[in-house]
């Protein structure tokens, strides 16, 4: 089976929204596949919070590979860690700059928008990602509106909720509190986000746990764990940080002026039994961006995205198929 290659590029400074200069910025991302001249044939997929391009955002291996619904044979797959984040990513403060850094979900668009420019990449035929993937998915459309033949944008709003808001300011006062620790309660409270009241009692009810009184006690813990031993508790906070402040209105005159500039097939992309973001929140967005709306059922809530393999798979074959038909009527027009 075919690994990504996770290669960097680097960029001598960078500004952020707030004006906070960055400098010696070092952008890390998974490469699957080989990058025609253009780059027509990429697939542009943003991970989520504590996804990474060594995994291609966990759209990776039964969605995305040799002879998979995004055929490697035929598709390349950039994932770019998103700034903030602890793999590959890295970058240093100006000296003379007092603000304290803080991306935004825009500025991890405009950035992987030069990250393209460095690998020649002009357009690309799909971008996609879910959650705060697809928070960074909505302000790519709207960043570079004529840089996508299809964007598809799963479980995520177009501006943060309050209901995420508060999850995320419960989970950042764990971290900032307890640092370690304190990541493995915020996984935990995630967890239950991400997941929906019947599958956890389907799955463990009052069963017994290895560790702890109940079954589904052991199950959190263990994800804590999990998530403590491999990521960082800076990059956590940053990337919480850029979800709150995710607006992909702001400042654009409106969410439908924002969005409708888009010159490519924009679907939201909602999960019945989402507790995090459900499907109201994605149709608000297409309902008002003139976009499609499409579902996948899961009983696995918000994380329907990176489990509902099978699923994702044919919708981003799909719209691959839809994406590059023009291009190929255009071809054949040329060629008559």
């Amino acid at each position: 089976m075919s690994k990504p290659r996770v290669e960097t590029v680097t960029f001598p400074e960078f500004r952020l929204d707030s004006g906070v200069l960055l400098r010696d910025l070092r952008v890390a991302y998974g490469l699957l596949g080989e990058i025609e001249p253009g780059g027509g044939n990429v697939v542009l997929v943003f991970h989520s919070l504590t996804g990474g391009p060594a995994d291609l955002g966990g759209f990776y291996p039964e969605v995305v590979g040799p002879g998979q619904p995004v055929d490697t044979g035929r598709w390349a797959v950039v994932c770019p860690n998103l700034l903030g984040s602890c793999y590959g990513t890295s970058y240093r403060e100006a000296a003379e700059d007092s603000g304290r850094a803080a991306p935004t979900t825009r500025d991890m668009a405009r950035l992987t928008g030069q990250l393209l420019d460095a690998l020649g990449v002009r357009r690309v035929a799909l971008a996609t990602g879910g959650s705060l993937g697809g928070m960074v998915a909505l302000e790519w459309a709207a960043t570079f509106p004529e840089r996508s033949n299809a964007v598809v944008v799963f479980a995520a709003p177009a501006a943060h909720t309050a209901w995420g808001i508060g999850w995320n300011h419960i989970q950042r006062l764990a971290v900032e509190k307890l640092g370690a620790e304190g990541l493995a309660i915020a996984r935990m409270a995630g967890m239950l986000t991400y997941r929906t009241p019947d599958e956890l009692e389907s799955r463990f009810g009052r069963k017994a746990g290895t560790d702890a009184p109940f079954a589904i006690q052991s199950y959190l813990t263990r994800h804590g764990e999990k998530l403590v031993a491999r990521f960082d508790t800076k990059s956590y906070l940053t990337l919480l940080d850029a979800m709150d402040t995710h607006d992909v209105a702001r400042g654009r005159g409106g969410l439908a002026r924002a969005l409708g500039a888009f010159r490519g097939r924009l679907t939201g992309v909602g999960i019945p039994g989402d507790v995090l973001y459900g499907p109201d929140d994605v149709k608000h967005w297409t309902h008002r961006a003139g976009a499609a709306f499409r579902q996948i059922r899961s009983l696995r809530g918000h994380d329907g995205f990176l489990l509902e393999l099978a699923r994702v798979g044919d919708l981003l074959a799909g719209e691959l198929a839809s994406a590059s038909a023009p291009a190929r009527r255009r071809i054949a027009g040329l060629r008559g």
